[in-house]
């Protein structure tokens, strides 16, 4: 029995072998969020993950969400929370949370999951360097009984006007791994709230990166018999959102992907941020675990 665990184990690695020596110097974004951002062992088990990757010699780079902390803390501050097209209005007052959730507890808590496996992890946001500069988002609204649309004004929630990538390649350079929180700072100094899925996408476009990867709580694109799709080019995705078969939340988090394949980078994965070592099993094994996006 032994004799077959060790074999068992012996398979994987030598499986994982190609894929070390193709990915070894390349740089692999990671959009972090979901189940595996709350789950105790799924969180041990991403940090575990990504020290391994800096170990065999890839560049790894974490970008990270945190929607449901943000909610959190502002429903214990008694701060109303208001959604338009499912972004939060961000006021003054609750953009001063966010940064402080952001950029503070959920930032610090992934770096010390990082250290605490053996990494060597930096957290920073886009204000850090000026790293990200931030224009204001335009939010249109549109109604049915009119026909009309209107720009409504949701706050401090921005988009990706520049990057510049200085400050995160002088640290994944250095053998430490940059930990981002999607907050850009406006020609005007205010702070921006950024969709993580963007930035992560703009973000791995500017540094020519090989892999993004999009962690979610589902197993990736399903068809309309929820069977997982892969290996989609960019003219499937395009006919998949056209009849419908991704539809909702699902459409940014593709159409980010495929912006970032349009930048230059080589494939995007959309993978079940469920699995124990999910970032693993979609790098290193011939399976993966979640939807390949190719150009």
């Amino acid at each position: 029995m032994k004799e077959k665990t060790a074999k068992g184990i012996a398979h994987v690695l030598i499986e994982s072998l190609p894929y070390i020596q193709k990915f070894k110097g390349k740089t692999v974004i990671i959009k972090y969020g979901g189940n595996a951002m709350i789950d105790e062992n799924l969180k041990t088990r991403f940090a575990q993950d990504i020290v391994l990757m800096k170990l065999v010699g890839i560049n790894p780079i974490v970008v990270h969400g945190g929607g449901p902390q943000i909610g959190h803390l502002l429903k214990r501050l008694d701060i109303k929370t208001e959604f338009v097209n499912g972004m939060r209005v961000t006021n003054s007052e609750t953009m001063d949370v966010v940064e402080m959730v952001l950029g503070g507890q959920v930032n610090k808590d992934i770096v010390n999951l990082i250290n605490m496996a053996g990494g060597k992890a930096v957290g920073l946001t886009g204000k850090d360097g000026d790293f990200i500069r931030a224009r204001k988002l335009d939010m249109q609204q549109f109604h049915k009984e009119s026909g009309a649309s209107e720009i409504i004004d949701i706050g401090h929630v921005g988009e990706v006007s520049s990057i510049d990538p200085s400050v995160v390649e002088m640290l994944s350079q250095s053998d430490f791994i940059p930990v981002i929180a999607p907050i850009g700072v406006g020609d005007d100094g205010r702070s921006y709230n950024i969709n993580a899925d963007l930035v992560a996408g703009k973000v791995a476009e500017v540094l020519n990166a090989e892999k993004l990867i999009l962690l979610t709580n589902i197993p990736g694109i399903l068809d309309k018999q929820n069977n997982l799709l892969t290996g989609l080019t960019l003219k499937d995705i395009d006919a998949l959102i056209a009849d419908g078969t991704i539809s909702g939340g699902m459409i940014p988090k593709t159409r980010c992907g495929t912006d970032a394949l349009k930048g230059g980078v080589n494939s995007v994965h959309i993978i079940d941020g469920r699995v124990e070592h999910a970032v693993l099993l979609e790098l290193f094994t011939d399976q993966g675990v979640g939807t390949l996006l190719i150009s």
